[in-house]
């Protein structure tokens, strides 16, 4: 089974908080939330990096939305490895890398660590909001790295909107 990263801003969206997306976003963020929590897996770092972001905009309640429902899962099932893969990834000393299994990029920092993760888990990537996936398709393609545009509406640059 393919395991997914999933983004922060997919949580966010799904929990209708502090964010851009329509509503049409925001169902399609929680649909794909209630499908890894029923049953798919999810790949995470064993540093707890992912874990320690999520934190920051996610309740281990699992309330009040979907969002804050799947950081209690995975938090909860972070040990079960036919529901998350915990994989190791290595910050670099090179800070123009980020962390060993990238190359030289100028990939969002905050963001590496889940191509990292991806990379090494070859996972598919989840993103709902963030168009930096979009706008770095040579690098993910030179890396391997499936990313999924669940709202390509915000997700991808401009001018592949239409806009």
């Amino acid at each position: 089974m393919t395991p997914f990263v999933v983004d922060t801003n997919v949580a966010i969206v799904a929990n209708g908080r502090g964010t851009h997306a329509d509503l049409r976003c925001r169902l399609t963020c929680v649909k794909r939330l209630n499908s890894i929590v029923a049953g798919e897996v999810v790949a995470i770092d064993d540093k707890d990096l992912i874990l320690a972001e999520y934190k920051k905009h996610l309740s281990f309640s699992g309330m009040p939305g979907v969002g804050d429902l799947f950081f209690k899962h995975l938090f909860n099932s972070q040990f079960q490895e036919n529901r998350v893969r915990r994989v190791a990834v290595e910050p670099s000393e090179d800070d123009r890398r980020g962390f060993e299994a990238l190359p030289e990029n100028t990939f969002d920092r905050s963001d590496r660590k889940f191509l990292a993760v991806a990379v090494v888990a070859k996972a598919v990537v989840l993103n709902a909001t963030d168009s930096d996936w979009d706008e770095h398709e040579a690098l993910m393609n030179r890396l391997g790295v499936q990313v999924r545009q669940l709202c390509p509406q915000h997700g991808l640059k401009r001018a592949r909107r239409g806009q």
